[in-house]
């Protein structure tokens, strides 16, 4: 999986990219048809303490899939993007096997 990571404004540290890195790599563990992960990780620039921004753009065959969280730190924001892109993937890796089953019994009927 190739994972690029922007961060537009600022220079992201080592340990903050090595975090993104290793979170995303579980994912990939979790469904390796994942091609690409797409990460930008920006401050807001309102007054309030939410501002760090953290967006995923999860690139699998089909349809992307993408999430974005606003917290107090970027190792907040990321955690709740992998946890909403996992659910995402659960219900992507789910989708053909419901797909294929749906068109079964599409099949099935017709033969009658």
């Amino acid at each position: 999986m190739k994972i690029l990571i922007q961060t537009p404004g600022f220079r992201a540290s080592k340990k903050l990219q090595n975090l993104v890195t290793e979170k995303l790599e579980k994912l990939s563990e979790l469904y390796p048809r994942i091609l690409e992960a797409r990460v930008v990780l920006r401050l807001d620039k309102s007054e309030d303490q939410k501002n760090k921004i953290c967006e995923v753009i999860i690139g699998i065959r089909g349809n992307d899939l993408f999430a974005s969280r606003k917290t107090e730190s970027f190792e907040e924001s990321l955690s709740k993007v992998v946890t909403a892109l996992k659910r995402q993937l659960s219900v992507a890796k789910d989708k053909p096997k419901s797909v294929k089953k749906a068109a079964a019994k599409k099949r099935a009927k017709s033969k009658k």
